[in-house]
């Protein structure tokens, strides 16, 4: 397909900068919303750009942002949500801990916790809180992944399933309009769907780049979650579905006066 030049330069924006939005391109180029949404609409049945709710992403494919890339990627909301999450979690409590960087920043803001047992297929959290005395930390055994330290595989899974926890804290490369929780692990998809089956209060954490990702396994919905703790929910959809299925969220974005749950 021959794109115009207008499409071509859209195209090398979306590379530039990871994401393309209508409003912005339509004031760029000095055209309507309407004009920008067919350019995309081109772009992306070309499959040169993947949509996302107000605009479009460049696609990664099936390969995830290198884990070092994805722990610098956007720190500062990371770490914001990680101690959000440790104030859910009491001392004295049990709690799984799976495989992201979000899941990472959770386990750095529990450190000052008293009494806990983790459970975890991160071996970088292993490695952070073992430690901590007051810290009890329990790695599954399995398939270690080279690229991030994740432990996943039938073993692992079944080592999950020897527990029932309090918590689990979990992190997810994507989530879709739909409620879909997805990633690109079908090996660690079946290390977190046993964590969540396992726990009796499920937390989830994501930035809200998660909303502007795609993956193409699922894990499950995110009315199987209790709460959602992001820096924002930029989503009408996923508001409106944490309403109906009775999960908090909680955001921590410096822009919002105060953490509000719904």
């Amino acid at each position: 397909m021959m794109f115009s030049a207008r499409q071509a330069e859209i195209m090398a924006l979306a590379k530039e900068q990871g994401r393309v939005l209508v409003d912005e391109l339509a004031a760029r180029f000095a055209v309507t919303p309407q004009t920008i949404r067919k350019d995309l609409n081109d772009l992306c049945d070309a499959r040169a750009l993947n949509r996302i709710h107000g605009g479009a992403v460049f696609p990664s494919g099936n390969e995830n942002v290198k884990y070092e890339a994805r722990r610098s990627m956007a720190a500062t909301e990371k770490q914001a949500i990680g101690r959000a999450a440790a104030d859910l979690i009491p001392d004295n409590s049990s709690l799984f801990i799976n495989i992201g960087t979000t899941t990472e920043a959770v386990g750095e803001a529990l450190i000052d916790h008293k009494e806990l047992m983790v459970i975890t297929n991160n071996i970088n959290v292993a490695n952070r809180l073992r430690v901590f005395p007051s810290i009890e930390v329990v790695i599954a055994g399995g398939v270690v992944r080279g690229s991030d330290g994740g432990i996943v595989g039938e073993a692992a899974v079944d080592f999950i399933r020897q527990f029932k926890v309090d918590f689990a804290v979990i992190g997810v490369s994507a989530i879709d309009q739909d409620g879909a929780l997805l990633d690109f692990d079908f090996r660690e998809v079946k290390v977190a769907q046993a964590i969540i089956a396992n726990a009796r209060h499920v937390i989830l954490v994501s930035d809200a780049s998660k909303f502007e990702r795609t993956a193409p396994v699922r894990i499950g919905h995110i009315s199987q979650v209790q709460t959602f703790i992001t820096d924002n929910c930029p989503s009408d959809s996923i508001r409106a579905i944490c309403a109906e299925q009775d999960v908090r969220i909680i955001e921590t974005a410096p822009e919002n006066d105060h953490i509000s749950a719904e």
